[in-house]
C-alpha cells in the first residue's frame, strides 16, 4: 500500500509538471516591438521638419499604435492630455505652425483633410502653443489637451496634430511651398470600457503582377468596434526543391473603419517560382494579431487568380492562454484518474 502510494505520488507531481510544462509552452512571450510604419517619427519634404508623441495611456503601454498615434477611449465630460515634440531637422533657423485638423477613414485610407479643416475633435483639442521659432537641430514640445463635452455622441473621431513650415506667397512667389508632419488621432467616445478591437482573415488569393512579381492578397474584415491600421509579413516554405523565402512585409497604408472590409498585398521578388508554396500570412493592428496558413500557387500570366489548395486560418481558434489553461485542466484531471487508479490496485 505504501509503494502504491508513493507511485501515485509520483506519477501525480511527473503529470502537475507536464501540465505546467504545456501550459507556459503555448502562451506566447512577450515582445519589445518598436511601432510600427508609420512610426512615431514622421518626414516631411526634403527632412527638415519631425515629430513624435512622447505620451500614452498606461493601459496601451503595450500597444505600439498607441506610441505612434493618440488612440484612446473616453467618456462624456472627460479630458486628456498628451505632448509632442517637433524638431527641426534642418541646419537653418525654421519657424513652425503647430494646429489640429480634420481627417477621416475613406476608400481604406486614413484620409488627411485639406489645410486647416476642421471637423468635431479639432472643435475639443486645444494646443498650449501653435507657433515654434526653431533652431538648427532644435525641439519644442506642444501639449495637446482634448476635452470631450458632456453631450458628445458616443462614436470614433479622427484628426490629426500638424507641425508646418514653408514660405507662403508673395510678389515673387505665386506658389506657396508647404511641407507638414503631423500624429494622428483616433479618439471613441462612449460611456463604460474600451470597444472591442478585431479582425478576420476571410480568404488568401495569389495573382500575378503587371511587372511580373507574385502578390499575395488576404480579404481582411473588420469585425470589431475602433479603426484598425493593418500591417504584417508573409513567410513561404516548402516551395519548389524545399525553397523557402521571405519575410515578406505587407503594403502598409490600409485602414479599416468598423464594419469595414479592405486586401491586404504582399509584394513579392519576381524571380520567385510559381510553386506551390505553404504560406504563412501574419496581419496585426495593434494588439490584434491573426494568422493564417495555406498551400498556393501563384498563376504564370497578369490578370489571372493563381490556386489555393488548402486554408487553416487560426483566427478562429481559442485563444492561446485559454487553450494553455485547457491543456493544464485536462492533465490535472488525468493526475486524478491515476492516483484513484493506483490507490483501488494498492
Amino acid at each position: 500500500m505504501p509503494d502504491a502510494t508513493k507511485g501515485a505520488r509520483r506519477y501525480w507531481v511527473l503529470l502537475l509538471v507536464l501540465a505546467f510544462v504545456q501550459a507556459a509552452g503555448v502562451v506566447p512571450a512577450a515582445a519589445h516591438e518598436a511601432p510600427g510604419a508609420p512610426s512615431g517619427r514622421h518626414p516631411a519634404a526634403g527632412r527638415t521638419i519631425g515629430i513624435r508623441l512622447l505620451d500614452a495611456p498606461e493601459s496601451r503601454r503595450a500597444d505600439p499604435r498607441a506610441h505612434a498615434y493618440i488612440v484612446d477611449h473616453l467618456a462624456p465630460g472627460s479630458t486628456i492630455e498628451r505632448r509632442v515634440e517637433v524638431t527641426n531637422e534642418s541646419a537653418t533657423p525654421m519657424h513652425v505652425s503647430v494646429y489640429a485638423a480634420a481627417a477621416t477613414i475613406a476608400k481604406d485610407k486614413f484620409t488627411f483633410a485639406p489645410q486647416r479643416t476642421p471637423n468635431e475633435l479639432t472643435g475639443w483639442t486645444s494646443l498650449d502653443t501653435t507657433d515654434l521659432d526653431l533652431a538648427a537641430s532644435e525641439s519644442a514640445r506642444v501639449r495637446t489637451t482634448i476635452r470631450v463635452p458632456r453631450d458628445a455622441a458616443a462614436g470614433e473621431r479622427y484628426g490629426v496634430i500638424w507641425a508646418q513650415t514653408g514660405t507662403g506667397t508673395d510678389r515673387s512667389h505665386n506658389l506657396a511651398m508647404l511641407g507638414r508632419v503631423g500624429v494622428r488621432m483616433y479618439i471613441d467616445v462612449g460611456p463604460g470600457g474600451e470597444p472591442p478591437s478585431d479582425f478576420k482573415i476571410e480568404r488568401l488569393y495569389p495573382t500575378r503582377a503587371r511587372d511580373g512579381r507574385g502578390e499575395l492578397h488576404a480579404r481582411i474584415h473588420n469585425t470589431g468596434a475602433r479603426a484598425l491600421d493593418i500591417s504584417g509579413a508573409l513567410s513561404l516554405f516548402d516551395g519548389p526543391g524545399g525553397l523557402r523565402a521571405g519575410p515578406f512585409s505587407a503594403k502598409t497604408g490600409t485602414t479599416l473603419a468598423p464594419s469595414d472590409r479592405a486586401e491586404a498585398v504582399v509584394p513579392l521578388d519576381a524571380r520567385m517560382p510559381d510553386g506551390p508554396w505553404t504560406v504563412k500570412l501574419t496581419l496585426k493592428s495593434g494588439m490584434v494579431e491573426h494568422t493564417t496558413r495555406a498551400t498556393i500557387t501563384f498563376p504564370t500570366t497578369f490578370g489571372s487568380a493563381g490556386a489555393v489548395a488548402a486554408s487553416a486560418s487560426q483566427q478562429g481558434h481559442l485563444p492561446t492562454p485559454v487553450v494553455a489553461g485547457l491543456s493544464a485542466l485536462v492533465l490535472v484531471a488525468l493526475c486524478h484518474l491515476l492516483s484513484k487508479f493506483l490507490r483501488r490496485r494498492g
